[in-house]
């Protein structure tokens, strides 16, 4: 095998342990050896130099000060030249689908970046597609160059009673999953009343989980840090991702929980959570990084976990402690650590050849010991992975929709205005803000009010072809012209969600995404500026992900010049359905005050 062929599957330790130890005694020779390297080793936080480090079999056989008696005629050997040798990068919680591709496409384009293990939430296409979706996208995960493990979604739908969407799962679907060889535990358990309830579907779930022996995933996404609080943790969730202060992240170690700092396209939760490290001093080895969610246009220019590690650093933490947090810490909370998260013996060859550790300048990326990418560029023959028929064709709106579907109603003697409740979006997070507002009304009818910054939101049911809208309105979006833009990426029900200040515009734009099978798309003044096709469920492309970033470009493009200002605008719009993130949504059931969990009127 040569040095940049495609990574094999990886086999199990026990089958190649004599290999490996020969490899180190020097009865055989290795694949790879790396000579002159500095050992980034996560284990004992040292920095070694004049290591060597010998690879068969796809895993670490010898690191150690010479490896010359590991070296044959068939040996490939690479010469550090005193760079640094780092552990292959790990994104603890993410969903692929967030990146509009596929999960091969989302491998091509973060290896460049040195994301070798990837712990993935598809709850996604769960809620579309159910128990198949899942199983159609781990079966996907087996055969990546890089680890790829599942977590099986625990919410579909995220708040039964509130939403309604394409698919229903419980313990049953939960204790079938663990089974399969990628599933690595249970996702974020997001019904966090339920958990602190006994609701026993999130019970069931739970014990499903710990009875496999695999790891809980926690989402709490509440600033209460009270009763309810300790019952969650209480109820057996290990980790959470959706603290936003120092002292939320404070409050998950103490607990014995692994506290999730995310930094994704639109979600900036590093900089006051790892204060936690930096002024209380609390330890390390308990935080994790992560992205949660990213967009392809992120990936593909400003990076993956090469650039959460970057974030980390720069908010005070020593590049060591950054690096631990992304690799050891990760592969620990997963019971990996005999597998992933360091370069040692034993280990699959997973690292990064990098040249600056501040800056994490990645040369290389290795992947079960083989060259996956360099210079940036992926050099893994990745082939497209084709989805089944049953995954496409899943917009189903039941009728063409009319202006007249999206124009709201006044309450009988309104006047001229009219008070109502407004999603407030919250720049680069994922809670938003329950606002007020009185917008004009003429002919009975309540408006859009650009001016102040208030604009229509709809949500389109469209997995049952009920032709149902639910409309409201939501702040912070700024548009200005007349426009739409609709995308039936709406977590976590996965309806579609259409924000603009013309009813006509979006009417175009949802007809137009049934028109293609979902995605993305953007109309200014009855004109179409930007889509991007997603048919695979309604949420990832078919195509590659520099066409798809490419394609998020023009869609950014077409917002800001409608006025637009939001760092991360699709991501945000995304979110304005996700009922279990305070405090207000809307879902295929009404407005929702999700800090309550209750159905509340548009109307004030």
């Amino acid at each position: 095998m040569t040095e940049t062929e495609h990574s094999p599957a990886v086999q199990p330790f026990e089958a190649v342990a004599a290999r490996l130890v020969d490899v180190a005694m020097g009865r055989a020779k290795a694949d790879l050896v790396v000579r002159n390297a500095r050992w980034v080793n996560v284990h004992s936080g040292e920095i070694i130099p004049a290591t060597d480090i010998a690879v068969a079999a796809g895993r670490f056989a010898y690191c150690g000060p010479d490896a010359s008696h590991a070296i044959g005629p068939d040996t490939a050997v690479v010469d550090a030249a005193g760079r640094y040798v780092v552990p292959g990068l790990c994104d603890a919680h993410m969903h692929v689908e967030s990146g509009m591709v596929t999960v091969t496409e989302f491998c091509r384009a973060v290896i460049p970046h040195g994301t070798t293990s990837m712990f993935i939430d598809p709850h996604e296409i769960a809620n579309v597609l159910g128990l198949p979706g899942v199983r159609l996208m781990h079966d996907e995960a087996l055969v990546q160059p890089v680890n790829v493990w599942v977590q099986m979604p625990s919410c579909v739908p995220s708040a039964p009673g509130l939403e309604e969407g394409g698919a229903v799962l419980g313990p049953k679907e939960v204790a079938e999953a663990m089974g399969w060889p990628a599933i690595i535990g249970l996702g974020e358990v997001m019904n966090f009343p339920g958990v602190a309830a006994n609701d026993p579907a999130m019970v069931g779930e739970i014990a499903a989980t710990r009875r496999a022996g695999k790891t809980v995933g926690g989402h709490y996404a509440s600033a209460d840090l009270g009763l309810a609080f300790h019952g969650y943790v209480a109820g057996g969730a290990e980790d959470d991702h959706e603290g936003t202060r120092m002292e939320d992240a404070a409050a998950r170690v103490r607990q014995g929980m692994k506290a999730m700092l995310r930094l994704g396209s639109a979600w900036y939760d590093v900089a006051a959570q790892v204060r936690a490290i930096t002024e209380m001093g609390l330890d390390s080895r308990h935080f994790i990084l992560c992205t949660d969610d990213c967009h392809s246009g992120t990936l593909v220019r400003d990076g993956h976990m090469d650039r959460v590690v970057r974030h980390a650093i720069a908010q005070g933490l020593k590049p060591m402690t950054a690096i631990q947090m992304a690799t050891i810490n990760t592969a620990e909370h997963f019971k990996l650590e005999r597998e992933i998260g360091s370069v040692t013996p034993g280990r699959r060859a997973d690292f990064l050849i990098v040249s600056d550790l501040c800056d994490l300048a990645i040369d290389a990326v290795y992947g079960r010991g083989v060259r996956l990418a360099s210079a940036g560029k992926l050099e893994a023959d990745m082939p497209a992975h084709a989805y089944p028929a049953s995954a496409v064709d899943t917009v189903r709106l039941g009728r063409a929709l009319v202006a007249d579907d999206f124009r709201v109603k006044a309450p009988e003697g309104s006047g001229d205005d009219a008070e109502v409740r407004v999603i407030g979006v919250v720049e680069n997070q994922a809670p938003t803000k329950a606002l007020t507002a009185r917008v004009p009304v003429v002919d009975g009818i309540a408006l859009a009010d650009p001016d102040n910054d208030v604009c229509r939101i709809a949500l389109v049911e469209r997995h049952r072809a009920s032709g149902g809208v639910t409309n409201g309105f939501v702040s912070g979006f700024g548009y200005r012209d007349r426009c739409a833009m609709a995308s039936t990426v709406a977590h976590d029900s996965h309806h579609m969600i259409v924000v603009g200040t013309s009813e006509t515009d979006m009417a175009l734009a949802a007809n137009r995404l049934g028109e293609v099978g979902g995605g993305v798309v953007f109309f200014s003044d009855g004109k179409e500026m930007a889509l991007i096709e997603m048919p695979i469920a309604g949420l990832m492309s078919n195509e590659r992900a520099e066409i798809v970033a490419e394609k998020a470009d023009g869609l950014i493009a077409a917002m800001r010049a409608a006025g637009c200002t939001l760092n991360n605008a699709y991501m945000q719009h995304s979110l304005l359905a996700l009922v279990v993130i305070p405090a207000l949504r809307i879902s295929d059931k009404g407005i929702v005050d999700s800090a309550d969990f209750k159905i509340v009127d548009l109307f004030v």
